[in-house]
Formats: structure tokens, C-alpha cells, sequence
């Protein structure tokens, strides 16, 4: 099981893409939350079976292809938070 933080900029705010995670993240049965920033960018935590994260990830980068664009996105590693269920929306 494997935890990562990221941040993402781009227009990601007003568009749809803390659901867009949402969405993607359940239905890998992944875990985390996702939260708008002051400065217009996203962060978001996510956790569970790495390929599912590895197609997460190629999934909020090429957004929804309409409304969605993801300029850039940074992620770190993180030590994973045992128990964690769902994935929170904030």
C-alpha cells in the first residue's frame, strides 16, 4: 500500500475536479481527500494498490477533456494512514 500527497495546478477550481477525483478515486477503490487551495491550485492525498494510483494519476492529468486542465502536478511519497476509509471532498 502506498500514500501520496500531491498538488495541482492548472484550471482545476470551479470545473468539477475535486468530484472528477472523487469520482476516479472510489471507483479504483483508492483512499484520501482532495481540497481546494487559496492560491487556485489542488491538493490531495490518495492511498491503496499502487497501479490504481498510477492510473489515477494518468487520469486527473488528462482531466475530463472539456473543462478540466491540468498544467502541473507534484507528488510526494508519504507513510500510509492505516484504516483510512473513503475519500473525502473539502
Amino acid at each position: 500500500m502506498k500514500r501520496y500527497y500531491g498538488i495541482v495546478s492548472g484550471r482545476v477550481q470551479g470545473v468539477g475536479f475535486r468530484y472528477f477525483c472523487q469520482y476516479n478515486a472510489l471507483r479504483l477503490d483508492l483512499t484520501g481527500s482532495v481540497k481546494n487551495l487559496s492560491n487556485g491550485n489542488v491538493e490531495f492525498y490518495i492511498q491503496g494498490d499502487e497501479s490504481k494510483i498510477l492510473i489515477f494519476l494518468d487520469r486527473i492529468q488528462r482531466g475530463d477533456g472539456r473543462f478540466i486542465q491540468v498544467e502541473d502536478y507534484q507528488i510526494k511519497e508519504m507513510d500510509p494512514v492505516l484504516n483510512e476509509k473513503g475519500f473525502g471532498y473539502y
